[in-house]
């Protein structure tokens, strides 16, 4: 029987027996070995957690850089994003193509993304490759061929991923119009994505100074998990890493406070690109680090997870209201943004499809979820999180994750029970405490005729 078959059929006979468990909130079911983690710091302040594991010859890197677009300079949103493309551009050590030749040429791989919070670069490489992998990362740490030419380039390849993924998408800018009409004052309202106007304002000096603030060893987190020898790595992370100068200067945080909401809000949008109206509803959430977290995961897969959610269910399936429903818990370092979207079904209304949706919402706060609800909800979350552990690349992501989001390096032996033990009750409550009577925006994106015509209406009724 292949190894990995063998390990998907353990976890679903072990989540098959938590399933069963009639009272599943009263201890956690699942029982697993902890994964063993290593702590060290350089003198230049680079953290550095590693895992030491031989099950297959191979082993995964990442860097945390605590930077993410809620740092991008006023007026210059997707600076971070642009950082992502920039890292990948070499320095007088390495040539554009370097990371490419010391991971997809030896079967490897590599990659990086821009998050709110954090930007991160990872590889996964035959474990006899780690020291060249470590060697390239710590160049591109302690320096960038940040010029004109390399900007410009990498500036246009970040405009045209936002007209491909937001100006060619119907519902790209009701997207990014979410996050921006939600928060009042947080910078996580600026898009990760960035603003074509505001990324074609940029310096080639404000990029150097970017670089320099955020990119260094104290605001960032080595992760290394696979075949490794910890000798061998604890000489190799000096030796590139502990060159790399720790700068004097203080590493800027965001320290804007989001005002509570003290009023609802609806903002009306429309597009020419749209085919069919949708809308959002979003509601402030807690930090990813509170203790409601768990709780509000398992919300997220009752609610839209897959066909037999309860969103899904409801709104597509049965009223046949909307095309598409969905709930959200996207919870991120400072705070976050509860968001139920809907895409209104062809032939149906807007206040139709919000009508069906607040019904749900106010039915879910005063009747909770059921038992089978909660433990399909769990199967389905904690089999991800199994299965991604089963790798070295996912127990690296879980571990950088457990560091840098959660502050909490013991996170990652702890999680999973955390969400084993939430109970329907809890379930109910912590719905209750974000939801209920709290204030809310309404953000309506409306294809362009529907929206003239319903001023056009509006119009007619002034008249008379």
């Amino acid at each position: 029987m292949p190894a990995n078959f063998r390990r998907a059929l353990l976890i679903a006979l072990a989540l098959v027996s938590i399933a069963s468990a009639r009272k599943p909130s009263i201890a956690p079911q699942i029982k697993i070995s902890p994964i063993i983690v290593q702590h060290t710091t350089l003198p230049n302040g680079l953290q550095i957690y590693t895992v030491e594991d031989h099950a297959s010859p191979t082993v995964a890197v990442q860097v945390w850089y605590h930077v993410g677009s809620k740092d991008d300079p006023n007026q210059r949103s997707g600076f971070a994003h642009l950082f992502e493309h920039m890292m990948f551009k070499g320095n007088e050590h390495l040539t554009p193509d370097t990371f490419e030749k010391l991971t997809e040429n030896i079967g490897g791989e590599n990659n990086a993304y821009t998050a709110p919070d954090v930007t991160v670069y990872h590889e996964v490489v035959p474990s006899n490759y780690l020291e060249p992998i470590l060697w390239a990362e710590a160049e591109r740490m302690s320096s960038l061929a940040i010029n004109d030419e390399n900007f410009k380039s990498e500036r246009d390849v970040v405009k045209e991923e936002y007209r491909q993924r937001i100006a060619a998408n119907p519902y790209g800018e009701f997207s990014l119009a979410t996050d921006q009409k939600s928060f009042a004052a947080h910078p996580y309202k600026r898009p990760t994505i960035g603003n074509i106007a505001e990324l074609d304002a940029s310096q080639l000096p404000e990029v150097k100074a970017f670089h320099s603030t955020f990119y260094r060893p104290d605001n960032a987190t080595l992760i290394v998990v696979g075949d490794f020898k910890p000798s061998d790595l604890e000489k190799w992370t000096k030796k590139y890493f502990g060159a790399v100068a720790r700068p004097t200067t203080k590493i800027p945080r965001v320290t804007v406070t989001e005002p509570a909401r003290k009023e609802d809000r609806h903002e009306v949008l429309s597009s020419a690109k749209a085919p069919l109206p949708a809308f959002a509803l979003t509601y402030l959430a807690p930090s990813v680090r509170s203790a409601d977290e768990p709780a509000l995961e398992l919300v997220d897969e009752i609610l839209s997870g897959g066909q037999s959610s309860r969103l899904y269910q409801s709104l597509v399936y049965a009223e046949q209201v909307a095309q598409h429903a969905s709930f959200d818990a996207d919870l991120r370092e400072d705070l976050g943004l509860l968001t139920f979207r809907v895409i209104v079904a062809s032939g149906k209304t807007l206040p139709q499809a919000e009508k069906s949706l607040n019904e749900q919402i106010e039915k879910v706060l005063k009747n909770g979820v059921t038992e089978a609800e909660l433990d399909k909800a769990k199967n389905r979350f904690l089999t991800g999180k199994l299965m991604e552990r089963e790798t070295n690349d996912g127990k690296a992501n879980a571990l950088g994750e457990a560091v840098v989001m959660y502050h909490d390096p013991d996170h990652i032996n702890t999680d999973l029970a955390k969400y084993q033990a939430v109970t329907a009750t809890q379930v109910k409550d912590v719905l209750n405490k974000y939801l209920n009577g709290k204030k809310r925006v309404l953000i309506e994106y409306l294809p362009a005729e529907k929206k003239d015509g319903a001023n056009a209406e509006e119009d007619e009724e002034k008249e008379e």
